[in-house]
């Protein structure tokens, strides 16, 4: 056999072997692969380390609760009302056009102008009404003519004529005079006006209708206004009251309250009554001028030795009052008590504390 024939059966017979090898491998079953997942965890298992058990928590003492606490004491308790006044006149009148009102021509003075006794504050127009007057001041002179011919005539009947006459006249020119200076809002005494109502050129106005208020600026007290649904519905004419002027404290005393307000038909004024109380005092610094504004505390009622605690130590729930009371060992009861006075920060325990227990805040 030449070489080449013997290498070419040679790569025949290779190619042969691989072709045979590959058909015949070995291929893995299921059964081994369902054995192998099998095994895969316990060997896991094997060779993890073992899990230790988890350590107890230490034991720790729970902590004591802190609470805000004040003893009951004794002291002084008061209960008050505390507002700002202003400074007004107690002598004040409300101007208003009487008999017959109109309209608008000229206002001549503004809130905070003084004025004297007679100036013309508010003009209406007066149409033809001047004429008029002038026409009777006519027809008063024609009248005194023919009167006094009359008496030289010496004839009775043209006298009591002429009289008649002239007195008619004299009737109707006073009538139209008056009804003329009803058209003029004028002062009716020295002071300061001290509101002016909103009108304007062609306003109307009515009778009785309060035009300006003019008040007498050296006649002076204190308004303040209070809600009458609270305690300020206690004061009383006679209180006392504290007055703060800056730095300057001084005393007064209530003189008038919603309850004692002066009966008015002016709208504005009965309004003001029904929710302030006025306080006077003859130690008004000499500076003070209407529309100061002060402080003012008006004391309802005190005591000067209660039992009291701070107003956020009691408590209510469905109608019942108490507080929590911090004993000895750290322990908390809850005490059914009484109130008096109520104070600003303090309240006064009428029964059910003695001095010195300590009262648990809120």
């Amino acid at each position: 056999m030449t070489p080449l024939l013997w290498r070419l059966s040679i790569m025949y017979t290779n190619w042969r072997m691989d072709k045979l090898w590959f058909r015949h491998r070995p291929k893995t079953s299921t059964f081994a692969i369902l054995l192998l997942l099998f095994m895969i965890p316990l060997t896991g298992c094997s060779l993890l380390p073992a899990e230790e058990e988890p350590l107890k928590p230490p034991l720790v003492k729970p902590a004591q609760e802190n609470y805000r606490t004040e003893p009951v004491v004794r002291g002084p308790i008061a209960q008050e009302v505390r507002g700002n006044g202003t400074l007004e006149s107690y002598e004040s009148d409300a101007i208003s056009f009487a008999a017959e009102g109109g309209r608008v021509k000229e206002v001549f003075v503004r809130a905070g102008d003084e004025v004297k006794k007679g100036d013309v504050l508010v003009q209406l127009a007066v149409g033809d009404l001047d004429i008029q007057v002038k026409q009777l001041e006519l027809n008063m002179l024609v009248a005194k003519g023919k009167l006094r011919e009359a008496k030289l005539s010496e004839n009775a009947d043209a006298i009591a004529a002429a009289e008649l006459q002239y007195e008619i006249d004299q009737l109707k020119y006073s009538r139209l005079l008056e009804s003329l200076e009803n058209k003029q809002l004028l002062a009716t005494m020295d002071g300061t006006i001290t509101y002016v109502a909103p009108l304007e050129e062609g306003s109307r106005v009515e009778p009785y209708e309060t035009v300006v208020m003019l008040s007498d600026p050296k006649k002076l007290r204190i308004a303040f206004q209070v809600d009458t649904t609270s305690d300020a519905s206690k004061i009383g004419v006679g209180f006392t009251a504290m007055l703060k002027f800056g730095d300057e404290e001084i005393a007064g005393k209530v003189t008038q309250t919603p309850s004692t307000a002066p009966f008015t038909e002016d709208d504005i004024l009965k309004q003001r009554y029904m929710n302030h109380v006025y306080v006077e005092s003859d130690q008004l610094p000499e500076t003070a001028e209407i529309g100061d504004r002060t402080d003012v505390t008006v004391r309802l009622q005190e005591r000067e030795d209660a039992l009291i605690i701070p107003r956020s130590g009691l408590r209510s729930y469905l109608g019942r009052t108490f507080v929590r009371v911090l004993e000895d060992g750290g322990k908390v009861r809850e005490i059914d008590v009484e109130q008096g006075i109520v104070g600003s920060t303090v309240v006064e325990i009428s029964k059910g504390l003695e001095e010195g227990q300590l009262i648990i805040l809120q």
